[in-house]
């Protein structure tokens, strides 16, 4: 039975006045569970804090939106990392991670952030499952006062006490006056990315620009497991046609704009054409390929790909596959004319992955 590829947005799962956590789920959009992807999105007003947690999967997060601070607990790490984060920043979330965010009381606008990781080791398939060490869910909650006293050399009394001090659950609100610890720009080493600043990967006048994310600019991407990329394409121009060619999944984000997709899959059947805009999400099976075109806005994606290193091959330009192959087998193969097999090879001969509108 073909699995639905219909773009979706994320559902609301909890929140407050500090903010909301979002997620995408497999029942809405069955591919995630298939691809073991998990998606969420955390939105974060001003003065909002989301409490300390550690999920099951390794992640990805892009912000999306706004500026703010991120503190970040490497597994056995003795102190941790407070990074400043803003709109296109790119951090790369090992198994085991213990984050916090915060926007600023003074800021006035939200924090957004997407996070987009692997879940064939967590608890749901499609879904992150994200554990709270503080607050009414948080895992002390579940352990009686006399180990949690004896695990923090407390009274059971003021174990007791601090542990039930939170009634909110995942996001708060910070009170006037509270204070959270200055981020630092050595902390930020090695931490993010910011790809609306970064050098450009790809960069074709009118066409689009690429920001990729790998090992050599993000170092915990390795540790992560997945690729990720920052595409914009210009008015009315088109992404080439092509496919993840190491068997890996393609999870993409509409940021902003709006414009067409379509995948196609075997025997050349087209498995998606959809009109997208800012705030979908869908994902590309293996192998499948995929081509976009922007509408008068143009269209801007986030994307993570199921391989820390990951190599396309595409269908059009001149880095595609037919100006490679020869030119008796491409005549054979379209079971055309001398001419046309002329005509089609001369086109696209300056163009790589992005074509500009005619």
């Amino acid at each position: 039975m073909a699995v639905d590829l219909t773009p979706r947005q994320p559902k609301k799962a909890y929140g407050g006045e500090g903010g909301s956590y979002y997620e995408w789920s497999p029942a809405d959009l069955p591919m995630l569970g298939v691809a073991s992807i998990g998606a969420a999105k955390l939105s974060l007003a001003a003065g909002g804090l989301s409490l300390p947690s550690y999920s099951d999967s390794a992640k990805v997060a892009y912000v999306l939106q706004g500026a703010g601070t991120c503190g970040i607990v490497l597994p056995e790490a003795t102190k941790e990392k407070v990074v400043a984060v803003k709109e296109g920043d790119a951090l790369a979330l090992p198994f085991g991670v213990v984050t916090w965010w915060h926007n600023a009381p003074e800021s006035t606008a939200e924090l957004v952030v997407l996070f987009l990781g692997d879940t064939s080791k967590g608890h749901k398939p499609g879904q992150f499952t994200n554990f709270q060490l503080t607050g009414a869910t948080g895992i002390f909650t579940g352990f009686s006062t006399e180990f949690v006293g004896r695990a923090w050399d407390l009274s059971q009394d003021d174990a007791a006490k601090l542990v039930s001090s939170q009634p909110a659950s995942g996001i708060i609100k910070l009170g006037a006056g509270q204070k959270l610890p200055a981020p630092s720009a050595e902390d930020r080493e090695g931490m993010a990315l910011n790809c609306l600043e970064a050098p450009l990967d790809v960069d074709i006048k009118n066409g689009g620009r690429v920001v990729v994310l790998n090992t050599q600019n993000l170092p915990l991407v390795k540790e992560v497991g997945l690729g990720a990329d920052l595409v914009r394409i210009d008015a009315h121009s088109m992404c080439s046609p092509g496919f993840s060619c190491d068997s890996a999944y393609q999870v993409t984000y509409i940021v902003r704009g709006s414009g067409r997709v379509q995948v196609v899959g075997p025997d050349g059947k087209r498995v998606l054409e959809t009109r997208v805009e800012g705030g979908y999400l869908f994902i590309v099976p293996r192998f499948h390929v995929v081509s976009k075109i922007a509408d008068a806005s143009g269209m801007e994606w986030f994307s993570i790909i199921s391989t820390p290193n990951p190599i396309f091959s595409h269908l059009a330009g001149k880095t595609s596959v037919w100006k490679a192959i020869s030119p008796e087998v491409l005549e054979a193969s379209f079971n055309t004319t001398p001419e046309m097999e002329k005509l089609f090879r001369s086109k696209r001969l300056d163009s790589e992955i992005f074509f500009a509108p005619n």
